[in-house]
């Protein structure tokens, strides 16, 4: 076998044969299998992989054809590691006050131990903590869960919106939440609103209750009277947009997107929505406030935002003139 630079032709199939290398490793390894089957040409070599001359020559400085192990990466822990230089009474302490008073930190323990005549600082209490939790010697309580918070429900179906998801077209993205009404004493609804962000075309209606049952209902209202097909929804993390009103949406084809905790901002524009219908519509309208009469009025009202009221974010444009001049638009596009 013929040596060259260091470099043994085909090394990759030798590799195979005799040791096991990690993925990075036997990347490496193909590197200098190229290079030995290619003139031994580096920067050919290094454009090929797309990696550094400097990279290249480091490991080609540390490759070894006969000890394809030199091709894995080495540990960056340095060579002397500072030793604890506290005492082991100190560490004694530590332990007890910690298993004495377990949800307490590194900031009040030494303040504790400042008071038993120990000289120590925070961060020392901090790393006592950590070597003895890592030893197994010291052992967190289990905690008992009882305070009232929401437990955490898994969602099958619905994500965070990717970063990457392109809002172009109305119905790429539509945003549903629901609003307390109390128009009289003892009386409460539940208004859900969905707007599409793009157009800003609006879907209303009312109900006793906010369920995945009624949201669902909804779901049935709101794909007949948006005039185009829905992409995607967004909400909040609300019960009412939970398990029915989740499989429904698949079985629908419609991508659900779940708000993180406590960020309504991100769904500002059917939170607007809301202030608009409660501003121009439950503040103004003289009604008996009766279910029946209520949702007659409310397609009224969503008749006229959609169709006659000039939106401002839209150059004065209505939402249903915003859809005409966008279908126009897209047909002109299809023909060219």
């Amino acid at each position: 076998m013929k040596i060259i630079s260091g470099v043994v032709p085909g090394a990759f199939r030798l590799a195979k044969l005799q040791v096991e290398l990690s993925k990075k490793a036997r990347h490496r390894l193909k590197w200098f299998d190229y290079y030995s089957s290619h003139s031994y040409n580096a920067r050919l070599t290094c454009r090929y992989f797309g990696i550094s001359p400097q990279t290249f020559y480091r490991w080609k400085k540390r490759y070894n054809p006969y000890h394809l192990e030199s091709l894995e990466d080495r540990s960056c822990r340095p060579k002397r590691v500072r030793q604890p230089t506290y005492s082991l009474e100190l560490v004694v302490a530590a332990q007890k006050l910690r298993e004495e008073y377990p949800r307490w930190g590194k900031d009040k323990l030494v303040v504790l131990l400042h008071r038993q005549g120990f000289a120590c600082s925070t961060s020392t209490v901090g790393r006592i903590i950590s070597r003895l939790k890592a030893r197994g010697v010291l052992k967190e309580p289990v905690r008992n869960h009882v305070s009232a918070h929401r437990k955490v429900i898994s969602r099958p179906y619905g994500i965070r919106k990717p970063k990457d998801y392109e809002i172009n077209e109305p119905g790429d993205l539509v945003q549903l939440d629901t609003l307390d009404l109390r128009p009289l004493p003892g009386v409460v609804f539940k208004h859900f609103t969905a707007r599409d962000i793009v157009s800003r075309w609006d879907v209303i209606n009312v109900y006793h209750r906010a369920t995945a049952a009624t949201a669902c209902q909804f779901l049935d209202d709101l794909q007949a009277r948006m005039p185009f097909p829905i992409q995607a929804i967004q909400v909040d993390g609300g019960a009412e947009f939970e398990a029915d009103f989740e499989l429904e949406l698949k079985r629908r084809n419609i991508s659900l997107f779940i708000l993180p905790p406590r960020s309504p901002e991100l769904n500002g524009y059917v939170e607007r929505a809301h202030r608009t219908h409660t501003e121009e519509f439950y503040e103004v309208t003289e009604s008996s406030f009766e279910l029946a009469e209520l949702r007659s009025e409310l397609v009224h009202w969503e008749e006229t935002y959609n169709k006659i009221r000039p939106h401002q974010a839209l150059g004065y444009l209505t939402p249903g003139e915003f859809i005409e001049q966008w279908q126009k638009s897209r047909k002109e596009v299809m023909c060219h």
